[in-house]
């Protein structure tokens, strides 16, 4: 920072300066949206004040209604956005304009480069990106080489000016202002001077800023003195929904969730009973860049009768449906209510319950009348609506009816009311495997069993599932087993078998299957002593030799390896270590163990590499790198020898 007189200069946080670089290289094909975004943060700003106001009506005295004004001056090349609403200190403009407060900067800023890099290509990539971390307003220098913002909070006594052009410095100094709010000064580039055109202007605001609540006025000029209001100035919301068409909603959508996609689905319901309320939601396209984040807020805006509230409220929607943005407007809230009572709120808590049912019904018309739509809306939130699996016990049904997963037996989703409806006879579970993706988990040799008999299998491939699994317990009285523990019995089921001969062999008692191999198993026990917990025969392998599983009584090997990761448990427990009693390798390495009495060293180094060979599989590391290398080249040598 630099000082002279009092004029100070800052430079911008390093995240701004690379924005600004990428904003003000046509990464919009519609410079025009730059309004969009201004008209919007001035209409903020009158929400805010009058928030502020319910409790401290001293901050609207002498103003009058709230406005946001438009002027041009053909000669100075300027266009001037004013609005009377909260308006900045200089800590504000600081923090405000000089830095990227928001989470998830740096994702943001990949995707930016991303997108210009396509925009620069003849591509459009970038349009939907400005203004989800709180930008818009640097959207200005694509028309502006200076822009200067003018402005006195409510409240105040003084006012600064910020000036920048938009390289890496910013101007901070004392100015002069007649009342609160702001004054934004875009001093256009040469190729921007269609701004300053009436017509243009009126029909930018019609287009993009037709549902704000305060009215936009473009101010009168030499040519024509008349101030002419640019928008109807009355909350959409309000409106019957005969009279809205869907680019109105795709407005307000844009605009109180500062989302640049098109809504997916939208809500626009009123409820009149013990408590009153209009709700507008829209359900996203696009999954925000930050939906994951901890420090994400909600983007449903809560007003009481017309006045602003709060975005920032846990109690109007659950976690689970976080990706919701629009509008709830009550007439039965106290105006006065803090935002901390709201938490508690009696008449909040209904409105809660009214919208949750209200949006799991739509999405279960959607999932039955628009499969295919519904699938696109699961694979963007799907995630997200099955914490609500784990957290919401009043609405478990409705979502265990609504959650879609892979599997093994269908393409593409498969519903639980689908799956059992396809389970076999004898079949008493719903069986599933945990992992990180459909393609890894679909490869599991504990499936080969499963596969044979014709039995379906999920695959939970979400970090969530885990823990809703464990609470939920059941569907349609079907317990959910996990394919990867033991205590997993295939033989009471009857199906269209892929090998029979491998399943009569499958269904011979453990005794029968056991003969010859208690050497081979006791051999291995010794070698690989607490390595494992137990050595047993499987019921479960047809192609692979061997394979890890979990005690019945232990966490799921998924689960495991997740608190690991996460540092909730310090290490991994020792497994099962089952071995398909059919595999050629294994018969030969039982005759060995009868042959040599069970002690030989190239059962020891046979019982860790297929040990190590089964972690490699479930995407763990070896046991010991050294020893398996050296192993494996004992093998290797003794294999080339014979």
């Amino acid at each position: 920072m630099t000082e002279t007189a009092s004029k100070e200069t800052f430079s911008f946080q390093a995240e701004v300066g690379k924005l600004l670089d990428i904003v003000a290289h046509s990464l919009y094909s519609h410079k025009e949206i730059f309004l969009r975004e201004l008209i919007s943060n001035a209409s903020d700003a009158c929400d805010k004040l009058r928030y502020e106001a319910l409790t401290k009506p001293d901050l609207l005295a002498g103003e009058g209604e709230f406005r946001i004004e438009i002027a041009t001056d053909a000669k100075a090349k300027t266009l001037t956005i004013s609005d009377n609403g909260v308006g900045m200190n200089k800590d504000d403009l600081i923090d405000a304009l000089g830095t990227i407060a928001r989470s998830g900067t740096q994702a943001f800023m990949q995707a930016l480069k991303d997108a210009a890099q396509k925009a620069e290509k003849g591509g459009d990539a970038g349009v939907n990106l400005i203004g989800q971390f709180g930008v818009g307003f640097y959207s200005a220098f694509m028309v502006a080489d200076t822009v200067e913002v003018t402005s006195r909070r409510a409240g105040g006594d003084t006012t600064w000016r910020w000036t920048s052009d938009g390289k890496g410095a910013f101007e901070i100094e004392p100015a002069a202002r007649a009342g609160r709010g702001t004054d934004v000064v875009l001093h256009l580039k040469k190729d921007a001077k269609e701004y300053l055109d009436a017509p243009r202007l009126e029909n930018i605001v019609r287009r993009y800023s037709d549902h704000i609540a305060v009215p936009v006025i473009l101010k009168g000029t030499e040519k024509d003195a008349e101030d002419r209001t640019l928008n109807s100035a009355l909350a959409l919301w309000t409106r019957d929904k005969k009279d809205i068409t869907d680019e109105q909603y795709a407005e307000l959508y844009h605009h109180v969730g500062m989302a640049y996609d098109e809504p997916w689905m939208t809500l626009h319901n009123k409820v009149e009973g013990v408590v009153s309320y209009t709700n507008l939601l829209f359900i996203p396209t696009e999954r925000p860049f930050n939906l994951f984040h901890p420090d994400r807020k909600g983007s449903v805006k809560l007003y009481v009768k017309r006045v602003f509230i709060t975005d920032d409220c846990d109690a109007l929607v659950p976690g689970y449906l976080r990706f919701l943005k629009g509008v709830v407007d009550s007439e039965d809230i106290d105006l006065n209510v803090s935002r901390e009572m709201l938490q508690e709120n009696p008449a909040l808590r209904k409105i809660k319950s009214g919208l949750v049912k209200r949006v799991l019904g739509e999405l279960a018309k959607k999932a039955e009348k628009a499969p295919d739509d519904y699938a696109k809306f699961w694979e963007t939130f799907g995630m997200v609506l099955k914490e609500g699996l784990h957290e919401d016990f009043e609405n478990r049904e409705k979502l265990l009816d609504l959650v879609r997963f892979r599997s093994s037996g269908a393409d593409g989703w498969t519903s639980l009311a689908d799956y059992v409806g396809r389970m076999k006879d004898g079949q008493d579970a719903i069986y599933y495997i945990s992992g990180e993706d459909a393609e890894q988990v679909a490869k599991s040799p504990q499936l080969e069993g499963f596969r044979a008999k014709g039995v379906e299998v999920l695959y939970m491939t979400d970090p969530v599932d885990e823990f809703w699994l464990s609470a939920v317990g059941a569907f349609s009285e079907k317990p959910f087993k996990s394919a990867t523990r033991g205590g997993v019995d295939l033989s009471k089921i009857k199906g269209a078998e892929a090998d029979k001969a491998a399943d009569e062999q499958k269904d011979k008692p453990a005794e029968e299957k056991a003969a010859g191999l208690d050497p081979l198993i006791a051999a291995f026990k010794v070698a690989l002593g607490d390595k494992v917990k137990d050595v047993r025969l499987s019921d479960r392998l047809t192609e692979s030799p061997v394979c890890l599983i979990a005690d019945e009584q232990g966490l799921d090997m998924h689960l495991e390896r997740l608190l690991k990761q996460h540092k909730q448990i310090d290490g991994l427990s020792a497994r099962v270590l089952e071995i398909n009693p059919t595999h050629p390798l294994i018969k030969r390495l039982a005759g060995v163990a009868e042959e040599k009495k069970g002690g030989d060293p190239i059962l020891d180094d046979a019982a860790f590499l297929l040990l190590d060979q089964a972690r490699i599989v479930e995407g763990e590391p070896v046991l010991d790198p050294q020893a398996f290398t050296r192993r494996m080249s004992n093998v290797m040598q003794k294999g080339l020898a014979a």
